[in-house]
């Protein structure tokens, strides 16, 4: 049979039709679609935001967006349900009660804290007129509530945080023990989840009583006790009605609405508004709110408190602990004064105070023409372990006592003078192979148009390297800074601990000049010579306990061998020296033999470096702005404020004697004694008497000398004395033989 082409076309174009998919759209969506396709866009602004909106309902992005939020506020909240679960409020009770407190290093307690700290007082020593003052104003619904009331917390969070009103008691306790006084919605979502947290693991009265101890009312003054005896002369548990009124008034803005602000001007006003809030609450009558709004308030304003901030024992210490509890444990201020902890420290009671001694009396530093003291700071470090023995951070001339006062020690950038030359020439030199005493030059020289020149402006020619030390002579330190190469001697000196860089890399920096430091890094430094080679970290704690004596840090010292032990001992018999013989002869306390430095950046920074193998000891002076100079060298007045510090410090040492011998004494050369003076008697007198109460002798020249200590055999005999001069005897007959011979 024929095929019927007609039928076979038509076949198959019926059938191409059949295979096409047609998406099934409701009428009017896709009438709507259809319309928002064709129809063109009336505005510029139309025309942008077609493309956007169709990608935007191609992807479903409504949705995402929905989700994502719902994801970030669960997230969120999670987050601060964490930071409240490891808030560890189980001891926040004992951390509002208890003041921080210092400890020494024989762990005895060295004083308190008390920042954000009033007189601690329990519940049932607070009036009742008080709590029910503070409930009806602060938080009506506090003993129904689990530490929120939702409706104001809402409030709160509609307005980002803004209106205040919406915390409780048990939140305003989370903000003031935890978090920032700042009105955000961030702090105010924090405060809610720590509240629910405090009321989970504390009474209604646990509540209220940590809240009133915690509480700032102005005026310096914290907690309830403190703040009624400051405004009313009464303890807080003798506290009238209206009375009562006034201090619950203070907690909403202390700082205007305390009663000694303008003469009470607000104060009156915000007291009559918590005696109308006790009657709407049913703690008074009418009535009797009336009566009392009629009382005179500065009528009964008797002040019978006494702040505890003026005891602070060692200001400057407590100040570089706060500054180390921060910059090295991530504490805060309010943390480390608020919650109560332990701290630990290096300090030496008995360094501290007779370091403080020296200090307390501002007339015994240089003072200028119009009667302006100098400044000044000390830092004495145990080398053995790097740990801060005592710190005085300045000359306290206004008798503050503030552990908040500028600290010389840790917080200046002074010129170091020519107390660098040993960490950046003389010891890069000898760890070179240089000899102590290799001769160095002294003469005159110019190093491209620049003439230096000594302190007296004096030449000595040839000279061995430990007196060109000894004497801080310029020239020979240049020279040798010059041969060794200033990128050497630099790049031991950041090992020091110095902060240098290529800029430094200049003659002049053997001098100090260009470099910036502070008796703590000046300390720090000087330990590698007293202890082998070997920088311990300086550090002021050793450890810190919280409220509950659990140990939330420990200090992890750092060490490092900056150069050898036998470079070490070089360095120390040339600084040895500097006090029998060169610079520092007018500093050296009676009985002890000190190995050190001195340096001087002409008018406006003097030190004095000296140490033991027991005690690293620091002290600059100098002028805090250029506008004053001081007079002569580190040999003067700043060589005799060293000698009283060391005198008071010195017999508290376990006066443990050097292994080396001084060279000057190796070549016969007598120790240069300072003349008598009624002040170095009066030193002299000072390290008896400290010596007495320390019950030790100390490290005598006679025993620094030798390379043991003495010890006696069981019939008395002192082996060590005996040794020493067996040794002199055979050094005796040496230098006979090299004297018929020759050198």
């Amino acid at each position: 049979m024929p095929e019927n082409k007609n039928f076979s076309r038509r076949s198959k174009k019926e059938t191409g039709k059949k295979s096409l998919k047609i998406p099934k759209i409701r009428p009017k969506k896709q009438k709507k679609l259809e319309e928002e396709i064709e129809k063109p866009a009336k505005t510029k602004f139309g025309k942008f935001m077609r493309p956007i909106k169709r990608f935007w309902k191609r992807y479903n992005l409504t949705k995402i967006t929905i989700i994502f939020v719902l994801v970030a506020i669960v997230a969120t909240g999670s987050y601060l349900f964490y930071l409240a679960k490891t808030a560890n409020v189980k001891v926040l009770q004992s951390s509002i009660s208890a003041q921080t407190v210092i400890y020494d290093k024989d762990n005895n307690e060295a004083g308190n804290l008390y920042g954000q700290k009033g007189t601690p007082v329990k519940i049932d020593q607070i009036s009742k007129n008080i709590t029910n003052a503070v409930v009806a104003t602060e938080d009506r619904t506090f003993y129904e509530n689990h530490g929120v009331n939702l409706k104001r917390f809402a409030l709160a969070a509609v307005t980002l945080g803004r209106f205040g009103g919406g915390s409780t008691i048990t939140q305003q306790l989370a903000k003031n023990a935890y978090l920032t006084q700042e009105q955000t919605i961030d702090r105010k979502a924090r405060e809610f989840f720590l509240a629910l947290e405090i009321n989970k693991h504390y009474s209604k009265e646990e509540i209220l009583d940590m809240y009133l101890n915690n509480s700032y009312f102005g005026n310096g003054v914290w907690g309830i006790q403190d703040a009624a005896l400051k405004y009313f002369g009464v303890p807080a548990s003798e506290v009238t009605v209206d009375e009562a009124a006034s201090l619950t008034g203070m907690l909403k803005g202390p700082e205007i609405y305390n009663p000694l602000y303008e003469k009470g001007k607000y104060a009156t006003d915000r007291r009559n508004t918590v005696l109308q809030n006790m009657v709407n609450a049913g703690y008074l009558e009418q009535s009797q709110a009336d009566s009392f709004m009629k009382v005179d308030l500065q009528a009964q304003l008797q002040d019978n408190y006494q702040s505890k901030s003026s005891q602070y024992k060692y200001p400057s210490y407590y100040n570089a602990v706060i500054s180390e509890a921060e910059r090295k444990y991530g504490l805060t201020l309010q943390e480390i004064m608020n919650n109560g902890y332990k701290i630990y420290t290096g300090m030496d009671q008995n360094m501290q105070s007779g370091l403080q001694k020296t200090y307390a009396d501002p007339s015994f530093f240089p003072q200028a023409a119009d009667g302006t003291y100098a400044q000044s700071a000390s830092v004495a470090i145990d080398p053995k372990t790097g740990a801060v023995n005592a710190l005085v951070g300045n000359v306290n001339t206004e008798g503050s006592n503030s552990f908040t006062d500028y600290n010389y020690a840790t917080m200046s950038k002074r010129s170091p003078g020519s107390v660098i030359k040993p960490l950046i020439v003389y010891a890069p030199a000898i760890e070179a192979g240089w000899s102590i005493d290799k001769t160095v030059d002294d003469s005159p020289a110019d190093y491209n148009g620049w003439k230096p020149t000594d302190f007296d402006n004096q030449w000595r020619g040839q000279i061995p390297m430990y007196t060109a030390l000894a004497n801080s002579y310029n020239i020979p330190a240049i020279n040798t800074y010059q041969a060794i190469g200033p990128k050497v001697g630099n790049a031991l000196g950041r090992e020091f601990g110095l902060d240098l860089n290529s800029k430094n890399d200049v003659l002049p920096t053997a001098l100090g000049a260009g470099v910036e430091t502070n008796p703590w890094q000046i300390a720090q430094a000087y330990q590698a010579f007293a202890n082998g080679g070997v920088m311990n970290d300086a550090h002021l704690i050793t450890k810190i306990e919280n409220a509950a004596g659990q140990v939330v840090k420990t200090a992890k010292v750092n060490k490092k061998r900056v150069v050898s032990k036998d470079t070490a001992d070089k360095m120390t018999q040339m600084m040895l020296g500097t006090y029998t013989n060169g610079s520092a002869w007018k500093a050296s306390p009676k009985s002890y033999t000190l190995a050190g430095k001195t340096g001087t950046n002409e008018d406006q920074d003097q030190w004095v470096v000296g140490y033991t193998p027991d005690v690293v000891m620091a002290l600059w002076v100098g002028y805090s702005d250029g506008k004053y100079k001081l007079t002569g060298s580190s040999e003067g007045q700043t060589s005799v404020i060293f000698r009283q510090e060391a005198s008071y410090m010195l017999p508290y040492t376990k006066g443990t004697p050097f292994t080396v011998e001084n060279p000057y004494a190796q070549a016969g050369v007598a120790a240069q004694q300072p003349y008598w003076t009624q002040q170095r008697q009066y030193q002299d007198d000072i390290v008896d008497q400290e010596q007495a109460e320390a019950n030790t002798t100390g490290n005598t020249p006679e025993s620094s000398s030798s390379s043991t200590s003495s010890s006696s055999d069981s019939n008395g005999l002192d082996l060590g004395k005996i040794g020493k001069n067996i040794g002199d005897a055979a050094k005796n007959a040496w230098d006979k033989v090299k004297g018929v011979f020759g050198n």
